[in-house]
Formats: structure tokens, C-alpha cells, sequence
């Protein structure tokens, strides 16, 4: 085997003897970084390095000089615990240097301890295992989406690329992963290949003490290619990369690998998994792999090799280029570029609603969406198989399904799957080009908080619509009765939660949320009809842009201030009306995080924070809104399951309606009275 001694001949060894090195420099790294942080992954990390050193230096076509080229392949580490792997990947790619890795897991540096998005080269923030996997499925999606819009020629389609995505053991035992690739196979993205290093290892042992699946069967019953290989093979990885580029379902390649791969005394053994190696192990093994025991070595040679494609790299993106800027001379083109890759939105109507209709906010949200869909042909999603009750079956009828025979389709029929499609939703976002939506029971939301967390953490543009969102849902019963998660949601950060008071202000909220490019939002809505609310359009979307605003007001300062939000904010208003005798302000607050946002002159002007009594009105938990109201304050809500009911006998049952309401309030009122 060649080693750094004969670096002086490099031009003169074959191929295959300069391709192994290469990958020995990157297992090098790997071993280094992880020993020098003391914490991390080495085992599975060099298991990888052969798979990922033929994809990177052979398929994977990226733009050496731009990281964000809109139609770079794409490659997802779902098992991002591999991350030193990832961050050498992008050293030898020139983007990052040496500085960074060693700089591993430390605070604000370029390699933290699992992929961040913000890193450039780095497509999607994996960790949690499996999501990956998803996040993958979304952005094959939206390239298969994209490809579709532009009515040119195959071989100049400005947006035709692959989606690659390297798992571990560990992410195809997450349900999650089953779940997105179902769809995948379902969809027959053709454009999605899937490498399993299966390296029978984990943190407590080996894989057959907790699974006993066989995936290459599951796979090619959900409608997948399977090819097994052997790992650590560069021929065989080639020629299964090969074969799976010109399939027109997705492929799944099964690497039967050795855990530690390379090392002297460790092969094999699962406690390199999460453990940095012994420095007199990294010592043996480097001297076993032909490497010098210097600290991060990275010989000019090795990185020259690994960039050997970048030349014709860069012609084909000069070609790509060229081709792009002929087909962008059709202005209907260009127009839908720019909206799309470009992310410009257009000016966006609002449908209109009648004052004093009563209409479900779900309804609304049907509506809204059609109205919208008609104006941004990259609005994409649908419904975990609740289109009835989530309003969006129009949209399906009128764009149809998303399905290999029909690509063009707009409808994403997710099925039981609400993990997966929030997590499809994230790589549909990453990748660009497209909005994606989701619509399910606002009590499911807890089925996808992973992937909503993580869409929060990534900044990602998807829109989720939660309906049947309290208990007015009623003869469901408790289980589908949502009591703590809409302040649940509210305690992600960078994540808007609205829950809109009538049609008018879903409306105007639907509409913040798609200019929202960079935090993901919440729509949580109702089963039962509002009425829409006597107020323009145009004050109202000025309202949902502060996050609150007054919908009743009273002649001088308020003696009550009432703050509602959704089907609370009707009531509120009702309230008010029979208490007519008090100076009362009602406030909707459709959207707490953005009234966080403001300046605290107008949330003080708002809500003064002295000298007047603050009730909170909501049906779900109070906790959280002390902030609001006060040590004197009132919150009514419910701090209990509900029950299988007609929603007006609950209505009664759980102390909303308005005479209940007014006398808890008088009630409070005498109780402070009796206190001073």
C-alpha cells in the first residue's frame, strides 16, 4: 500500500492506490478532529468515508466556487452524529479549512458537534435520527416539482439534479424513516438514491440485539431499487451509483461495512461509536494506513486529487449557465425563475369575506388557499389524509396528485403520516423553489414536533394548518381535543403560532406566514363557523402585522381589557357587550410571537401595564398568560381534558359561554374589591 513516504511519485501511482490515500487523509482527519475535541463519532464516520469519498469526487456535481448553485445535487447526512466526516468532505472540497476541524464541537466555530444548515455546503441540520431521511424525500420533491414547471428540453432543464442521502442503522430504526420513504416509492422518485451503511453497530451493542429487519425487503415492497454492495468496494460503490442514476424509482444502496473501518485494534468494535479513539490507537493506525502521525495531516496532492473533477465541474456550469439564461428568454420563464428560485413574491390578493357571515376559520383557510394557489404556482402540499376536514380537498381537485405519471401534480396525499409529511415539508423548503404546506388536527401536532422543531431551528418557510383546534371539536372526545398545544407550539422559538379570530384575519395571517421566508408558521383553526369579524380587511392584516390589535375599543382608557384569541375573540367581544357598563377594550392577539416582536411603545399603548384589570380568554391552558395579565389579572380557559360531546353542550359544560363568562369576571372583580 502507498504511503506519505512516496508522495514525491503521487503522479506516477494508479488511480486506485491515489484514491485509497485520499480516503486514509479524510479518516485522518475524522480520527484528529474527534480526538482533539475529545467528544464525537469516529466509528461510523469511517465506516462512511468510502461511500463518501466516491460520491463526492465522481457523481456529486456541485459548483466548486458557489456552494448555493440552484441545481446542485444534493446531499443530506441524516446520520449527522457522522458529522466530522461531513465537515473533512468540505475541507477537501476547499470549503473549509484546516482551522475549522480543529476547531470541532468548540463554541462558534464552523464544525459543531452535528451539520447546521448555516454552514455552506451543508444542506439540512440533521441529529435527530431519521429526519434526515425525510428532509431528503422533500427536496427530491421539489426538484421533481421544479423540473416539471419548465417547459424546455430535458438537457437544458435548469433545474435537474439528484438527491443523495447517507443513513445509518440507527436512522432506519426511526418509524420516521419508513414512513417518508413509503411516499418516496410511492411517488417513484426516480431522482432519490438512499446509501444504508450497514455497519451492524450501535451505542450498546450490535444491531441484532434490537432489530432483526430486513430493509432490503421493506424497501422493495414500498416500491425502491435494492442494491447490496460491499461498503468499502470503490468499484462496487461506482457501479451501484451507476445503476441507480438511471432508475426511475428510488434506490436504496445497502453498504455492508466494518464499524472503525481502517483502524489497527477497533474494527468493528461498537464503543467507537460515540468515543474519540485512544491517540496510541489513531498513532498504530495511521501508521497501518500509510499516514505520517502529524496532527490534521492534508497533503496538497490528496486535496488536489479530490478536486479533479473541479475543471469540468466547471464547464458543465458554464454550459448550465448558458443554457439557462436562452431559456430565461421567455418572459413566462423568467417570470417563474424569478418566483420561484428567486423567491420573489408577487403582490398577493386576499380573497374577500362578508362582515357578519359566519364561516369556520378552516373554511377560510380552503378558501384562502385556493385564492393564493391561483396567484403562486409553487405553492405545494396537502392534507395527512384529512382533505375533507382540513379544507384542502379543492386544491387536490384542482392540481391534482403529485405521482410519477403526474409530476405537474400540486397535491401531496401524504396519507397517516403527519411526521413525514412535516418532515418532507422542511426538505421542500431547504431545497428552494417551492411552499410547502401541511394540514392535520391541531392534537397531531404532536406527532411532527420534531420536524416543527427542526424547522424552527433551520429557518425554513412551511406553512402547517392545525384544525379542529380546541374542544369545541366535541363528539371526538378528549383524545382529539386539544387543551395544551397551541401554547405548547408557542414555546418554540422562531416559530409563529396564529390562531385567528374569523375569516379575515386567517386571511391576512395565511398571508404573513408565505412572506415569512425564514421562520416557520402555524395556523391553528376551527371546526365550528365565527362569525367574520365587522372591521376592513385592510385593518385587520395591519393588526396580524403587530402580532394584536384592538377590535373593540371604548371612549377613554379602559377599565377592562379583554385579550382573545380565536374563537375566544367573538366571545370576548359578546362579553363586552353584555357589560356595557364598564369601559372595556377587547384585544385579539393572533399571533403572540409577532406582538413579542414589537416595540414596547406600542405593546404598552396596547396593553398598559398599570392601573386596568387583564382578562385572557382562550380555550385551552392558562399557563403562559401571566405574562399578560398580570399577578391581578383573570385567565379563563381550561386546564382539563375535555369530553365527548356536541360542542354547545361543552360549550356550557366548560364554563364559554358568555353570561359564564361575564359572571367569572364579575365574580373576580369582587373578589379583589374584598382583597383591598
Amino acid at each position: 500500500m502507498r504511503s506519505y513516504h512516496d508522495l514525491n511519485s503521487f503522479l506516477e501511482w494508479s488511480s486506485e492506490e491515489k484514491d485509497q490515500f485520499t480516503t486514509n487523509v479524510i479518516k485522518g482527519l475524522i480520527m484528529d478532529g474527534v480526538r482533539k475535541a475529545n467528544s464525537g463519532h469516529p466509528g461510523g464516520a469511517m465506516s462512511s468515508s468510502d461511500f463518501a469519498y466516491v460520491l463526492f469526487t465522481q457523481f456529486l456535481n456541485i459548483d466548486p466556487d458557489n456552494t448555493e448553485w440552484e441545481n446542485r445535487d444534493r446531499f443530506v447526512l441524516s446520520a449527522g452524529h457522522e458529522s466530522m466526516l461531513m465537515y473533512s468532505l468540505l475541507f477537501m472540497n476547499g470549503w473549509m479549512n484546516l482551522d475549522d476541524l480543529k476547531s470541532f464541537r468548540q463554541l462558534h466555530s464552523k464544525t459543531p458537534g452535528h451539520p447546521e444548515v448555516e454552514i455552506p455546503g451543508v444542506e439540512c441540520t440533521t441529529g435527530p435520527l431519521g429526519q434526515g431521511i425525510g428532509m431528503g424525500v422533500g427536496m427530491a420533491v421539489a426538484e421533481a416539482i421544479l423540473n416539471h414547471m419548465f417547459e424546455v428540453e430535458s438537457s437544458q432543464n435548469p433545474i435537474s439534479h439528484y438527491t443523495y442521502v447517507l443513513a445509518g442503522d440507527g436512522d432506519l430504526q426511526e418509524p420516521i424513516a419508513l414512513g417518508a420513504a413509503a411516499l418516496a416509492g410511492h411517488w417513484g422518485l426516480g431522482n432519490l438514491v438512499l446509501y444504508y451503511d450497514s455497519n451492524n453497530a450501535q451505542i450498546s451493542g450490535e444491531i441484532g440485539r434490537a432489530d432483526s429487519t430486513d430493509y432490503a425487503g421493506v424497501f422493495e415492497s414500498m416500491g425502491w431499487k435494492v442494491q447490496k454492495i460491499n461498503g468499502h468496494d470503490h468499484e462496487e460503490i461506482k457501479t451501484a451509483l451507476e445503476k441507480a442514476k438511471v432508475l426511475d424509482v428510488p434506490s436504496l444502496i445497502i453498504g455492508k461495512t466494518i464499524m472503525a473501518k481502517g483502524t489497527a485494534n477497533r474494527e468493528g468494535d461498537y464503543e467507537t461509536h460515540g468515543a474519540p479513539l485512544p491517540q496510541e490507537e489513531i498513532d498504530e493506525t495511521k501508521e497501518l494506513i500509510g499516514l505520517p502521525s502529524e496532527l490534521f495531516y492534508a497533503p496538497k496532492e490528496a486535496i488536489k486529487h479530490f478536486q479533479n473533477r473541479f475543471p469540468k465541474l466547471r464547464e458543465k456550469i458554464q454550459t448550465w449557465k448558458e443554457n439557462l439564461n436562452s431559456t430565461l428568454e421567455n418572459p413566462d420563464l423568467r417570470i417563474l425563475w424569478d418566483q420561484t428560485i428567486g423567491g420573489t413574491l408577487p403582490d398577493i390578493s386576499l380573497p374577500e369575506f362578508t362582515s357578519g357571515d359566519s364561516m369556520a376559520t378552516r373554511k377560510a383557510f380552503g378558501t384562502t388557499l385556493d385564492h393564493f394557489a391561483a396567484q403562486l404556482p409553487n405553492i405545494t402540499g396537502g392534507s395527512a389524509d384529512l382533505e375533507p376536514s382540513n379544507y384542502t380537498g379543492n386544491f387536490a381537485k384542482n392540481y391534482g396528485d403529485f405521482s410519477k405519471e403526474n409530476p405537474k401534480g400540486r397535491n401531496l396525499a401524504f396519507g397517516v403520516r403527519e411526521f413525514p409529511m412535516a418532515t418532507i415539508m422542511n426538505g421542500m423548503a431547504l431545497h428552494g423553489g417551492v411552499i410547502p404546506f401541511g394540514g392535520t388536527f391541531l392534537v397531531f401536532a404532536d406527532y411532527e414536533r420534531p420536524a416543527l422543531r427542526l424547522a424552527a431551528l433551520q429557518g425554513t418557510r412551511v406553512i402547517h394548518e392545525f384544525t379542529h383546534d380546541s374542544f369545541y371539536v366535541g363528539e371526538d372526545g378528549p383524545t382529539h381535543q386539544p387543551i395544551e398545544h397551541a401554547m405548547a407550539l408557542r414555546t418554540i422559538p422562531n416559530f409563529n403560532v396564529f390562531r385567528p379570530a374569523d375569516a379575515k384575519e386567517t386571511a391576512a395571517c395565511f398571508k404573513y406566514a408565505l412572506e415569512s421566508d425564514s421562520t416557520p408558521s402555524a395556523l391553528l383553526l376551527t371546526r365550528q363557523g365565527l362569525p367574520v369579524l365587522n372591521m376592513t380587511q385592510k385593518n385587520i392584516s395591519n393588526g396580524v402585522s403587530k402580532g394584536a390589535y384592538i377590535v373593540q375599543d371604548c371612549e377613554g382608557d379602559p377599565e377592562l381589557i379583554f385579550l382573545a384569541t380565536g374563537s375566544e375573540v367573538s366571545l370576548a367581544i359578546a362579553t363586552a357587550d353584555l357589560m356595557n357598563e364598564k369601559r372595556i377594550r377587547v384585544i385579539s392577539i393572533p399571533c403572540m410571537e409577532i406582538l413579542e416582536s414589537q416595540p414596547d411603545t406600542y405593546i404598552n399603548e396596547l396593553i398598559p401595564p398599570g392601573g386596568v384589570m387583564k382578562i385572557s380568554i382562550e380555550a385551552g391552558i392558562t399557563f403562559g398568560w401571566e405574562k399578560y395579565i398580570g399577578p391581578n389579572g383573570l385567565s379563563i380557559g381550561i386546564d382539563h381534558y375535555g369530553a365527548s360531546a356536541p360542542a354547545v353542550d361543552l360549550e356550557s359544560e366548560f364554563g364559554f359561554t358568555t353570561k359564564q363568562v361575564e359572571q367569572k369576571i364579575r365574580n373576580h372583580l369582587k373578589k379583589l374589591l374584598k382583597q383591598y
